[in-house]
């Protein structure tokens, strides 16, 4: 019998992105998701292993959609 990861207790189909992923896709450095993180202002990593993250690209994309936009004239 295996063991239940993090992981296994996602909804399927849900994709997992990796730091650089997520520093593509935000537009933001490595320090500056951590730094969010550490002040809950971007979504948390889900812990897949000894020092392996995950991020829920479905909760990546509403924080981006959640961001304002510049407001032009």
């Amino acid at each position: 019998m295996t063991s239940v990861s993090n992981a296994a207790t996602m909804d399927r189909g849900e994709r997992l992105l990796r730091i650089g992923d997520v520093e593509a896709k935000t537009g933001l450095s490595r320090a500056s998701i951590y730094r969010f993180v550490r002040a809950n202002q971007f979504p948390a990593q889900v812990r897949l292993g000894s020092g392996t993250v995950r991020w829920k690209e479905t909760e990546v994309d509403d924080w981006i959609a959640a961001l304002p936009t510049s407001g032009s004239a």
